[in-house]
């Protein structure tokens, strides 16, 4: 999803991202495109460099955050994009980062593309909570054929772990089905799959950056503390 930077969009349009162009495609979501086919019109053409890449998937039907083939729901209504503000989780003193590779869920339930997705975790919180604050996703959504095999993070700047997405002990096969099971997964639905995250405390300011070779980089800033209501 991207908007023009001189629009203001709530949502923003799908688009297709060839060389240094986005060209807006004729469908309303992500989602919506996945359920016509993965086909629609074309229709204005933009410079990449005059648009924002917004979270691939505003509303997604459902998270699920994979520990080899044992998943944990997360919150679909609190998804972030790149270049997002993360709010600071009131409460908490432990704040980290989660680096996983995301499936987004196409038509008849297979994957129809991948991003990257940011499981935040604030992990002095309770199980109920501890992620119920952010998922962030982005910036694009690629196919597999595209990706490639280096997973990076930095923070402020500086290389803080680096990944193999060989390293994955279990199939997309296996954890489409597992997640599946006794269930229909629908357009939109994300499936994170990564380790289980950092133990790197983040403070407000931090600048955290998650970089998969055939997807992009992201950005996320940390806020300062949400207010409790």
């Amino acid at each position: 999803m991207f908007s023009p930077r001189d629009a203001d969009l709530e949502r923003g349009w799908p688009g297709r991202i060839e060389g240094e162009r986005v060209i807006q495609l004729a469908a309303q979501t992500l989602q919506s495109f996945f359920s016509g086919g993965g086909r629609a019109r074309e229709h204005a053409e933009f410079a990449l460099d005059d648009v924002v890449l917004r979270a691939p998937v505003l509303h997604p039907p459902s998270v699920r955050n994979f520990e080899g083939l044992e998943f944990r729901f997360s919150n679909p209504a609190s998804i972030y994009g790149p270049g997002d503000e993360i709010p600071y989780p009131a409460s908490s003193k432990e704040l980290t980062y989660g680096l996983q590779l995301g499936a987004v869920i196409g038509a008849e339930g297979v994957i129809g593309g991948f991003t990257i997705l940011n499981d935040w975790r604030a992990r002095d919180l309770s199980p109920a909570k501890d992620t119920d604050f952010a998922t962030s996703i982005g910036p694009v959504v690629a196919t597999q054929d595209e990706l490639g095999d280096a997973m990076v993070v930095r923070i402020n700047g500086e290389e803080a772990e680096r990944r193999s997405l060989g390293e994955a002990a279990h199939s997309w096969q296996a954890i489409v089905d597992c997640a599946a099971e006794n269930t229909r997964l629908l357009p939109g639905d994300l499936i994170g799959v990564g380790a289980a995250g950092s133990k790197r405390k983040l403070e407000p300011g931090d600048v955290v950056e998650l970089e998969v070779v055939g997807i992009g980089v992201l950005r996320n800033r940390i806020g300062r503390v949400r207010r409790t209501q």
